[in-house]
């Protein structure tokens, strides 16, 4: 079975996810945008059973953080994580978006995602 791992940018806080994602996308909302500091958020969904983490984190709006270097990580609930792939050790990921949420936001310059499923704003 397949593990990616990643980290914070200062390394206090480590993630491990097993096995394939349940569903890979990117986020174009108002929220994504002000959390990744970008126009976009690129992310994939585990099960939670999958996900595992070390080190400290704090939490906003259900998003986890370091609360030493400021790195955005993960949002995880008892049945999912949702993992901000930026945080991955190995670049470039395997790991394609199948969907893009908030398209309506998306920037003018920045063409769609070949073959992955466009939302005007979330999955229905």
């Amino acid at each position: 079975m397949t593990t990616l791992v990643g980290s914070c940018s200062c390394g206090d806080v480590k993630v491990a996810v097993r096995g394939l994602p349940l569903r890979i996308g990117i986020c174009h909302c108002t929220d994504c945008r002000h959390e990744s500091g970008s126009a976009f958020t690129f992310y994939a969904v585990w099960p939670a059973s999958e996900f595992e983490t070390t080190g400290q984190t704090r939490e906003f709006r259900g998003r986890s953080f370091c609360p030493n270097c400021g790195s955005r990580l993960f949002s995880a609930d008892e049945q999912e994580a949702e993992i901000k792939l930026g945080i991955l050790s190995d670049a470039p990921t395997p790991l394609k978006p199948t969907y893009e949420l908030w398209v309506k936001r998306r920037e003018s310059w920045l063409a769609p995602i070949a073959g992955a499923e466009q939302f005007d704003e979330d999955r229905t």
